[in-house]
């Protein structure tokens, strides 16, 4: 049964991982479906074709979602996803509760629909991740800004990704520091509106150290 009571208005670390810890992404469909699952997804709106949306994504580095139905998405939406890391095979989100139970029909939503995309195109069963969502309440604004630095970080892990973390293309840190790829479906202003500039913002997370943040933060 899941302890952390969850209140509109209030931010979230939301993180799980692969059973077995085996890969949940084999190929750039495979990030790209879930990436879309986690920005679109933050309200109701249903979406009967994802698969057009991935392959545009693939071949135009954009989705094919128009301004009305972006318009309805952000008017409706019942969480606000504030900051993100895909990894190979686990993954971190900040997200915000906007209306009561928002974030358990956003997750439940996202966690139905990944796994039922990825075993069907894999030819596999059973379970993708190793049990429910991990949930935990940030405390106070000190924990959401080390939250921000921990999850931008995350790719560290990947040695290929090592001191380039900025540029590591599943995650958000890339639209904290440049060009907010996303639009409203990105709420940054939480965190930037703290800072001078998006260079202020790189430099606190690139001198926040791993123990650091670790310190602060419930990992798994």
């Amino acid at each position: 049964m899941r302890t952390t009571p969850i209140a509109p208005g209030e931010y979230y670390h939301i993180f799980n991982r692969s059973n077995d810890k085996q890969p949940i992404f084999y190929e750039t469909k495979d990030w790209v479906r879930f990436l879309f699952l986690i920005l679109h997804m933050q309200s109701p709106e249903i979406f009967y074709n994802i698969g057009r949306n991935i392959s545009k994504f693939v071949r135009s580095r954009a989705f094919n979602i128009n301004g009305e139905i972006m318009s309805e998405i952000i008017k409706n939406r019942t969480v606000e996803l504030v900051s993100y890391a895909l990894m190979p095979n686990h993954f971190h989100l900040t997200v915000k509760e906007v209306k009561e139970n928002g974030i358990s029909q956003y997750m439940q939503r996202v966690l139905t629909a990944y796994p039922k995309y990825f075993n069907t195109k894999y030819n596999k069963s059973g379970h993708l991740f190793q049990g429910p969502y991990k949930i935990v309440h940030t405390e106070d604004n000190k924990q959401l800004l080390y939250l921000s630095a921990y999850i931008h970080k995350n790719p560290r892990e990947l040695k290929e990704w090592r001191q380039k973390e900025h540029n590591y293309p599943w995650s958000s840190y890339q639209d904290y520091v440049g060009e907010n790829r996303w639009g409203n479906l990105l709420s940054q202003d939480i965190i930037l509106d703290q800072f001078e500039n998006k260079s202020e913002y790189y430099n606190f997370v690139k001198t926040n150290t791993a123990k650091m943040l670790d310190a602060e933060l419930l990992t798994f």
